[in-house]
C-alpha cells in the first residue's frame, strides 16, 4: 500500500480558493491512479477528481468541473487539488486515495490506500 498524508484544508468564504496537498510514499507510483474523494456531514463519500500518476488524463465529478483542478508533482511525490469558486456545498472532509491501476475509477472500492482526510469548510 501507499502512505498518503493530506494537508491544506481550512475555513474559507464562499467564492474563495484552497489548495489541498497529498504527500505519497511507500511505493513507486508510476502505475497508480490517484484520486480525491470527499464526505460531507450526513452524506456518503463521493468522488471528486482522479488522475493517473503518469499521463495527462483527468476525470472530475460534474459538481466540481470548471472549479477544481487535480495535478501532481512527480518530483515531490505529491498530488494536489486546486479548488476555486468554493461553495458552501463543498464543505466536507477531503480524502486522497490511491489505486494500483491505470484506470481512473470513480468508485471508492477501487482504491486501497487512503489518507486521514483534511477538513474543508466554506462559509456563506
Amino acid at each position: 500500500q501507499v502512505q498518503l498524508v493530506e494537508s491544506g484544508g481550512g475555513l474559507v468564504q464562499a467564492g474563495g480558493s484552497l489548495r489541498l496537498s497529498c504527500a505519497a510514499s511507500g511505493r513507486t507510483l508510476s502505475n497508480y491512479a490517484m484520486a480525491w474523494f470527499r464526505r460531507a456531514p450526513g452524506k456518503e463519500r463521493e468522488f471528486v477528481a482522479a488522475k493517473g500518476w503518469i499521463g495527462a488524463i483527468t476525470k472530475y465529478a460534474d459538481s466540481v468541473k470548471g472549479r477544481f483542478t487535480i495535478s501532481r508533482d512527480n518530483a515531490k511525490n505529491t498530488l494536489y487539488l486546486q479548488m476555486n469558486s468554493l461553495k458552501p456545498e463543498d464543505t466536507a472532509v477531503y480524502y486522497c486515495a490511491a489505486a494500483p491501476t491505470v484506470y481512473l475509477g470513480t468508485n471508492s472500492d477501487l482504491y486501497d490506500s487512503w489518507g486521514q482526510g483534511t477538513q474543508v469548510t466554506v462559509s456563506s
